[in-house]
């Protein structure tokens, strides 16, 4: 046991370290993640106001409906924002950065114990590895999203469900359930993992004697249970005790593009690195071996299968979006590894090698992509704009970045833009110091940013600047 501990804390502190360094790849966070890290903040302060109504900022999602508009914030699941909240409150903001990097360390410690519960320790430390090095895993690991802390909260559904409904222990039974919830407030997205038990019931089975099980029950219950504040949130903010959820689904409808449906398939390699060919090989050879026919191997398939085909059907598709069948990929690669008998050592010397240089080309990339002048020159004129009085305001159509950076109010850009418009807006801020931001940043129309420049350059007083090669940001007093 002594030993074993030893190993988990060693893969902990070299996952963490790994990712860790990943987090300093880019200068600067995106959207997304300024959206959870400001809800946490604003949550510090108002714990049971999960809306933007009085936040001095913007995560605008457009849509018809009231209720399914902007500012509720409902559209994205509250897990995560109130976990960063915590934070906040106890002013420890700097570790905001790294909690996520914390939980994806944590989640290389809890597929060892899957795979060693499923299979076997060496399992479990070969798939404990391949999670340390997965590309995909890594690089979100570093970023304030939600779908490292998903997969997280789905590797504990898995360990309870494996131990509670395979191996007979009836606390994991009951923590199933529990585990189930907090995934889904992670991310609606684990709805798409809640169809694998019952398929794998029947097939186990082949019947419905699983629903005799009176502590699977007691888990579901366990699972309306934990939910049941946010469908109290969802019945006062929409009127409808499922409206968070709703909300969600409207939102992913209309927002960020169409992708085909091979993109997780063309960037299979950036995504996940050799492992993914392993995986590949391991899966050839679980169906050439009949292995599929085993439980363990019925319920990894069925994981995969299920979670990846929703996932291909939505329009719009990110390479973060799978990450939760992530486990299943380095559990069957783990097991393929394990297998080998010839030269086993050299062969798993030379896949970490080629995941580490990997890694390397990913940090490569990203350093190259985010530490431009551009961004160099828009971080200059936060640091500049948090110097100034507390009550300002700032036009900007990064709005929750900016917030983020320097806790002032924002507003977007006029659209159409009307310089005239602006200015009118100047009697809603009374008393107050109005500040313009604009850059090369701005992504706008054929000619408008010239526009825009032009008049700020002829109507407005310029406070701030930095030129810098090709990048340049611009603050103006109005």
């Amino acid at each position: 046991m002594r030993k074993e501990f030893k190993l988990l804390v060693f893969l902990f502190v070299l996952a963490f370290i790994i990712r860790v360094i990943f987090v300093f790849a880019s200068p600067i966070k995106i959207w997304d993640e300024t959206v959870y890290a400001n809800l946490g903040y604003d949550l510090s302060s108002n714990f049971l106001d999960y809306s933007l109504r009085d936040s001095g900022w913007s995560d605008y999602i457009p849509g018809s409906e009231s209720f399914y508009s902007w500012p509720n914030m409902g559209f994205r699941a509250p897990l995560l924002p109130y976990l960063l909240s915590l934070f906040y409150f106890f002013k420890l903001s700097f570790f905001v950065n790294f909690f996520v990097v914390f939980v994806g360390a944590l989640s290389v410690c809890l597929i060892y114990i899957l795979g060693k519960n499923m299979f076997n320790e060496r399992i479990g430390f070969y798939s404990a590895v391949f999670l340390t090095l997965v590309p995909l895993h890594v690089i979100y690991s570093a970023r304030i999203f939600t779908e490292i802390l998903v997969t997280f909260f789905e590797l504990l559904v898995f360990i309870s469900f494996w131990k509670g409904y395979e191996k007979g222990n009836k606390t994991y039974k009951i923590f199933f359930g529990f585990f189930l919830a907090l995934s889904l407030l992670s991310r609606y997205t684990a709805l798409w993992i809640m169809p694998v038990f019952p398929i794998y019931f029947l097939v186990r089975d082949k019947s419905f004697k699983f629903l005799k099980d009176k502590y699977l029950w007691y888990s579901i219950l366990i699972f309306f249970i934990t939910l049941i504040p946010w469908f109290i949130y969802g019945f006062f903010t929409y009127g409808n005790f499922l409206g968070a959820f709703i909300h969600g689904w409207k939102s992913s409808a209309y927002w960020g593009g169409l992708q085909s449906w091979n993109f997780f398939f063309v960037n299979w390699f950036r995504m996940f690195s050799v492992i993914g060919i392993v995986f590949f090989i391991g899966l050839i050879y679980v169906f050439y071996k009949r292995e599929f026919v085993k439980k363990e191997f019925s319920l990894l398939l069925i994981w995969f299968i299920v979670f990846l085909v929703f996932a291909i059907y939505m329009p719009h598709k990110e390479q973060r979006f799978i990450l939760p069948i992530v486990p299943t990929i380095v559990l069957i690669s783990g097991y393929f590894f394990d297998i080998l008998k010839k030269n086993r050592t050299l062969i798993f010397g030379v896949l970490v090698l080629f995941s580490v240089l990997h890694l390397g080309f990913h940090f490569g990339d990203i350093y190259h992509d985010f530490y431009t002048d551009t961004n160099e020159c828009f971080l200059q004129a936060n640091e500049f704009l948090r110097g100034v009085d507390s009550n300002s305001v700032v036009i900007t159509d990064e709005s929750s970045v900016v917030f983020y950076y320097t806790k002032l109010e924002t507003s977007f850009y006029p659209n159409p833009w009307n310089y005239e418009t602006l200015e009118n807006w100047k009697e809603n801020y009374p008393g107050r110091v109005v500040y313009v931001l604009f850059g090369d940043y701005i992504i706008k129309s054929e000619g408008e940013s010239e526009r825009i420049k032009e008049d700020l350059e002829k109507n407005s007083e310029k406070v701030w600047e930095c030129f810098k090669g090709e990048g340049y940001t611009l603050v103006y007093q109005i």
